[in-house]
């Protein structure tokens, strides 16, 4: 949840115990005072919760599987967060959505697609621990993700979706972001980490010794406090054993259609657009932050810079690679990968940019970069080339002609001049691929 404060300043790294690192565990260090709560496997919360394997970790929570012994054992999601965190905006938000009737538009012949409410999550329950680091506000979800589309895609060689499953993808989370504008929110935070794939229906029905044979028991590796004899020490507050998360994806090419069906997670930097006090700061990932907030940046963030970043994340579903590329890139590669892109800024922005200079003429053609990747040749080697080298379908150039269409719109500079959600909603992609892809699982959504 990344709108909570930092986990500890500079100042008091130094005053912390040091531990050996275990991979695919969260950061020892930061079981202290203020940070994570110690969780082990079958401790029990809120004498109902059953803890049975991790999900997951961030900056400000640990994630985990339990299942509720008051509700015929179901699977419930556990968030227990850091004790100088405050997510209640945060769930209060969830909470709203999960709470507000809505319909979109799923098809031309404006049929209602089934309540969008499903693809957020449901808060069940929220309770608070008091534990050595201190008070951690926790909260109960439902239903349990098997993972986000960015880990199904780290687990593919190929990184890709079938072209069904792409189209599915995109058109759900269209919906789902059209619902959350209908209700006044600006999400903040759209990226591929923040999607999730739903589990089966019938995972509840697993027991939990079919859910260890499937999926693996949890790993317990010893916790190891580095005092120069590298044994394992108890600490107070610090858990005797780290966990790595259970996985319950498969490769993003392996996934079906029926299988494609998404929660949108995390809004911790999501806002009231009339309500709150104005954001104008984005703490979206760089390579798809909306231009405005660098050239902008004391005007508030809109349901434009989610519309932006909406384009992004669909490209990212469709395609091998993402759209706008740069590791460890800067603010200025950035820019660079939208001019070569989409064309030359607007005049003030142009102007202002320093490093333009740098890197294009006055007109905006690249200096001393020959070739350079122009939206048609992204569009070829990110999407149309992988396919074609995996054996996989590619989409024909009608289909490609539509998705060109719908992005375009959804990539232009002024943020002012970007469509809305429901005017995507009726472009000729998703009334033609897209929400047709969806009607055939929205029933089980």
């Amino acid at each position: 949840m990344a709108a909570f404060n930092l986990m500890a300043s500079s100042d008091d790294f130094n005053t912390r115990l040091l531990y050996e690192p275990l991979e695919g565990v969260e950061r020892l260090e930061n079981y202290r005072q203020g940070g994570y709560h110690p969780v082990q496997i079958g401790d029990q919360f809120h004498g109902r919760y059953r803890v049975v394997h991790k999900l997951g970790y961030g900056s400000y929570s640990t994630t985990w599987l339990a299942r509720d012994e008051q509700s015929s054992n179901r699977y419930v999601v556990v968030k227990v967060c850091t004790a100088n965190s405050n997510p209640k905006d945060e769930v209060d938000i969830i909470s709203t959505l999960a709470q507000r009737p809505h319909c979109s538009l799923a098809n031309n012949n404006n049929n209602p697609a089934k309540t969008t409410m499903m693809i957020v999550p449901l808060v069940l329950d929220r309770f608070t621990i008091h534990g050595p680091n201190g008070n951690h506000a926790c909260y109960v979800a439902a239903p349990v993700a098997r993972a986000s589309l960015s880990q199904v895609k780290d687990g593919s060689w190929i990184r890709l979706f079938q072209l069904d499953v792409a189209r599915s993808l995109a058109a759900q989370l269209v919906l789902v972001v059209d619902y959350v504008h209908a209700q006044g929110i600006v999400q903040g935070d759209l990226h591929l980490g923040n999607i999730l794939l739903k589990v089966p229906p019938t995972f509840d029905q697993i027991s939990l010794e079919q859910l260890y044979g499937k999926y693996g028991e949890p790993e317990l590796d010893p916790v190891v406090h580095l005092d120069g004899r590298r044994r394992p020490i108890p600490t107070p507050g610090v858990p005797s054993h780290g966990i790595a998360p259970i996985w319950l994806g498969e490769a993003s090419e392996e996934i079906t259609l029926a299988e494609a069906r998404i929660l949108l997670s995390d809004f911790g930097e999501a806002f009231s657009y009339s309500k709150e006090e104005p954001k104008c700061e984005s703490r979206t990932p760089l390579v798809i932050r909306s231009p405005e907030a660098r050239f902008e940046p004391n005007k508030p963030l809109s349901f434009s810079s989610d519309i932006w970043t909406l384009a992004c994340t669909i490209c990212s579903i469709i395609a091998q690679r993402p759209l706008f590329e740069g590791f460890l890139a800067t603010e200025d590669d950035m820019t660079c990968e939208h001019v070569d892109t989409l064309g030359i800024l607007p005049p003030e922005w142009w102007r202002k940019w320093e490093a333009r200079r740098e890197k294009f003429t006055e007109d905006g053609k690249p200096i001393n970069r020959n070739p350079f990747r122009s939206w048609d040749d992204r569009f070829e080697d990110s999407v149309q080339q992988p396919r074609r080298d995996s054996g996989m379908p590619m989409f024909d150039a009608r289909e490609r002609d539509a998705i060109f269409d719908m992005l375009r719109p959804t990539l232009l500079f002024r943020p002012e001049n970007r469509p809305t959600t429901r005017q995507i909603l009726g472009s000729e992609w998703m009334v033609k691929w897209a929400l047709p892809e969806f009607g055939k699982i929205q029933n089980d959504v």
